[in-house]
This record gives structure tokens, C-alpha cells and sequence, in this order.
């Protein structure tokens, strides 16, 4: 299994990205590769005392940032780490890619370079969120703004080849992100991709309310990216607030400092099961091969857990499933619209 990973992409490249790299490899066995400024990459390990002696180095020509507009990374910055990544992916030296870099460029890039899967309008983000019974999939947040009712089947569906092959949840259940449970409820949008995931193959319950979401009542979520996006930046604020709020509720004398001190495992417990770092990245799912977005603040316990999970979307066969049913879901989606 052979990863690469931009060493360039997010707020704490390269260290921690390197430190990350290092701890796949060592845990995970992987054949890893960072792509990037090789002086940078080999300076930065020597001041951390990190060997390199099992991690590739893959010379690259500058860093595409968070403030660029995404498009160049396939014109002014072409021979960026990341672009350079992805290169050597839809080339097929690599298994695998990973970076915690700009979210637009990442999608721009898979869309350009490593290119769809065939027959998928567009790719999705979909991270797993912490809930209070499991890990859930919320597809898209952030990749697609703006939707039509297709794209969001294709979405359902593809989150649910996802979920039964690399999470092996059995008949993963999928729901509508809307603003009422009821058929009735939603834009026309939501409207009339409710009408259609009735009638595709795959377990859908129906709406769900943003308030359901961390309840874990269902495996996926489906909506649009704008409002995927709000969703997911609002639950890691949300988390954000309570734990501080906590924290400093047990501060606030002896008998609760006692408290808290009784309590701990239970905290690191809880703490541990909201993290989003331990989820790793969001995969970029509907690209014909394996590319993980981590979050732009990733550290090296993130970055590692996304390399896992890259290691996880590879081998579990999903890409080539998309690829199987692609062409029955888009007949039966032709099938739907003429029928209105």
C-alpha cells in the first residue's frame, strides 16, 4: 500500500504533516512518499529528530494556500506539492493521496487531474462525524455549493457504497438534511431529491432535522455543500464551547477540581470520541482514485488517522462498486425525471 501525502497542504505543514507521515508509517507499515520542497521537508525532520529512511521524498515546485483561488492549481500553480501529488496518483504510482490543503483546490484538482469516476456529476466531501451512537457520513460539505435533486441520489448512493465497504456498516441508513421531517418540507431541491431517493437502491428514511444530526439515528446525511458545510463547522463549534465551558466549570474550586480528577478517564473518553482528528479526513468520494481532504488544522494525530483512512478507502474495493452501479442509477434517475 503506497500513500502520498502533500507536505505542504494545511496551517501546520510541513512538521506536523511530516510527524504524521512518520507515525503512519511506523504504525500502519504503509510506503509513504511526501511530496513537496525537499531542503524544507529534510530540514524541518532534522530539527524534530525524524528519520526519513523509510518516507519518499517527491520534489515539488511551491504550495497552492488556503487564500488562492483554486483554479490555479491546474494553471499558474501546476507543479504545486499538491498538484504534484495528485499527478503521481492518476498516474498510478501511488495508491493513495492525502493532504490537509485548500478544500477547493483539493476538489479542483481531483476533478482536473485524477479525474471522476465515470458517469458521477460531481464529487462530494464526506467526513464522519461523531454522534452520540456511532460515526456518521455527512455528504457533501463543502465541495458543491449549489446541487440538483440527481446529485444528491448520486450522493446517497455513493455514501452508502462507502459506509457498507469501508465502515462495513450492513444497509447503512440515509437521510435528507431538511428543515421537517415531513415529505412536504424543503425547498425544491429537497423536494423533489426526496421524490427520488424513494426510488433509488439504497436505505433511505427520509428528512432529518439539523437538530437529529448528532442523535446518530442514521449512518449518512445528504444535502447540499452550503448547508453540509454550515452543519459540520457549527457541530465542531458547538463541541468546541461545551468542552471549554466544562472545563472551566471544574476549575472552579477544590471540590470540583477533586471532581474533575475522579472523573477523568471519562472525560479523555468522551473528549477522545468527539475529536474529529480521530475520524481522520473527509474522503472525496465520486474520484476514480483514493483522495482523503484533512482538516486544515490537522496535527499529526489527524494527519495519521487520515492516512489510515486513505489506507482503508483503498482497499476496500468502493471505487471500483461506484463504478458497477453508476451507470443502473443514472438510468433509473433518467427514468425519474421523465416521469414528472
Amino acid at each position: 500500500m503506497k500513500v502520498i501525502i502533500d507536505a505542504f497542504g494545511g496551517d501546520n505543514a510541513p512538521e506536523e504533516i511530516i510527524k504524521g507521515c512518520a507515525d503512519a508509517v511506523l504504525e500502519y507499515g504503509v510506503e509513504a512518499a511526501l511530496c513537496g520542497d525537499e531542503k524544507k521537508i529534510t530540514q524541518a525532520a532534522a530539527q524534530m529528530n525524524i528519520s526519513l529512511e523509510n518516507i519518499k521524498i517527491i520534489p515539488a515546485d511551491g504550495v497552492i494556500t488556503m487564500e488562492d483561488d483554486p483554479n490555479l492549481i491546474v494553471k499558474e500553480k501546476k507543479n504545486c506539492s499538491m498538484a504534484e501529488g495528485m499527478r503521481r496518483l492518476a498516474d498510478g504510482e501511488y495508491d493513495a493521496f492525502v493532504t490537509a490543503g485548500s478544500t477547493g483546490a483539493a476538489v479542483m484538482g481531483s476533478t482536473f487531474i485524477v479525474k471522476r469516476i465515470k458517469g458521477v456529476k460531481r464529487a462530494a466531501l464526506a467526513p464522519i462525524m461523531p454522534s452520540a451512537k456511532k460515526g456518521i457520513m455527512v455528504i457533501d460539505i463543502g465541495a458543491n455549493a449549489e446541487c440538483r435533486p440527481e446529485m444528491l441520489v448520486q450522493f446517497g448512493l455513493m455514501s452508502s457504497i462507502y459506509m457498507e465497504y469501508a465502515e462495513k456498516v450492513k444497509s447503512p441508513k440515509v437521510g435528507l438534511l431538511n428543515i421537517g421531517v415531513e415529505e412536504t418540507k424543503g425547498t425544491p431541491l429537497q423536494l423533489e431529491a426526496y421524490r427520488m431517493l424513494k426510488k433509488a437502491p439504497l436505505n433511505f428514511i427520509g428528512n432529518i432535522e439539523a437538530r437529529e444530526v448528532p442523535s446518530g439515528d442514521c449512518d449518512i446525511i445528504v444535502t447540499d455543500g452550503f448547508s453540509g458545510n454550515i452543519v459540520l463547522k457549527l457541530t465542531e463549534g458547538v463541541a468546541m464551547y461545551l468542552f471549554g465551558m466544562v472545563k472551566s466549570a471544574f476549575r472552579t474550586n477544590a471540590k470540583t477540581k477533586l471532581a474533575a480528577a475522579l472523573m477523568m478517564p471519562q472525560l479523555k473518553q468522551l473528549k477522545k470520541k468527539m475529536d474529529y482528528t480521530e475520524y481522520g479526513g473527509a474522503p472525496l468520494i465520486g474520484i476514480s482514485k483514493p483522495v482523503i481532504k484533512a482538516h486544515g488544522s490537522s496535527d499529526a494525530n489527524a494527519l495519521k488517522n487520515a492516512v489510515r483512512q486513505a489506507i482503508r478507502y483503498s482497499e476496500s474495493g468502493v471505487i471500483s462498486k461506484i463504478e458497477e452501479i453508476m451507470p443502473s442509477l443514472n438510468e433509473q434517475i433518467k427514468a425519474a425525471q421523465s416521469a414528472q
